[in-house]
């Protein structure tokens, strides 16, 4: 290993570009994990002189100055599902075809579309997708019917989902039935599960920004590689970012 002080294992394997932290500790409650040939606990530490498997394969520690890290946006056509089972139909891996192994930053439902981050850096990954960060996502969305001024005062306000009330957010009209939305959030389907708590339908969901990253001219289907300048925003926005250990 590059770092001379212990890992937990999931982030471990997530810093290799493998999976994200939450998907590493699934690999090794399914018993596809070994630590010296033993199956380890989940908060196993990893030093220097271990070797770790997935599935029978060394897993090898990364560059500790991430020269060797994927960071790339894509923008994800209707029907591609953000999985890295390869098994799935229309998987967001297989669609993009890239020669590294990376996996999303968070998710787009399959109907919707979209810029979703992609990258091999895990660090980042958890970094981002904590909520506490409010790091602030941007949409365009159509709905079945014509909005109204209430519609739009109660998403912003926040409704109850998942057993919850969604945080305030940002929601500006901007047709007769469309209108845009920044959210700091990052729950299962929000804006699909807050419309239809208001009695309204999702005809049409894009996301156009994640953070100071847009699609600006990338059509649906293109992904590119993140500039060093955007890199270097990225990473300086995050640097004090809440992260599980």
């Amino acid at each position: 290993m590059s770092e001379q002080a212990p890992k937990r294992l999931n982030k471990y394997i997530s810093d290799t570009g493998l999976c994200s932290r939450r998907e590493a500790d699934k690999l090794i409650e399914q018993n596809r994990v070994t630590v010296n040939n033993q199956p380890p606990e989940l908060g196993t530490k990893i030093g220097p002189s271990d070797t770790v498997k997935v599935d029978g394969k060394v897993v090898g520690a990364v560059a500790s100055d991430k020269s060797d890290r994927v960071y790339i946006v894509y923008n994800k056509p209707i029907g591609i599902t953000c999985t890295t089972e390869r098994h799935v139909k229309g998987n967001i891996i297989d669609a993009i075809g890239h020669k590294e192994r990376i996996f999303p930053v968070g998710r787009l439902d399959k109907p919707s579309e979209g810029l979703i981050i992609l990258t091999s850096d895990g660090d980042i990954v958890n970094k981002i997708l904590r909520a506490e960060n409010a790091h602030d996502k941007e949409y365009e969305v159509t709905v079945n019917q014509p909005i109204s001024e209430r519609f739009v005062k109660r998403m912003a306000r926040g409704v109850p989902i998942l057993g919850t009330v969604t945080k305030p957010c940002i929601v500006k009209p901007t047709g007769k039935n469309k209108f845009t939305i920044i959210l700091t959030q990052g729950l299962n389907r929000q804006i699909r599960r807050m419309c239809e708590f208001l009695g309204y339908e999702v005809t049409k969901l894009k996301r156009t920004r994640i953070m100071h990253l847009e699609l600006s001219n990338l059509k649906a289907g293109q992904w590119r590689n993140l500039t060093e300048r955007e890199l270097a925003t990225l990473q300086n926005a995050v640097k004090h970012s809440v992260k599980t250990v």
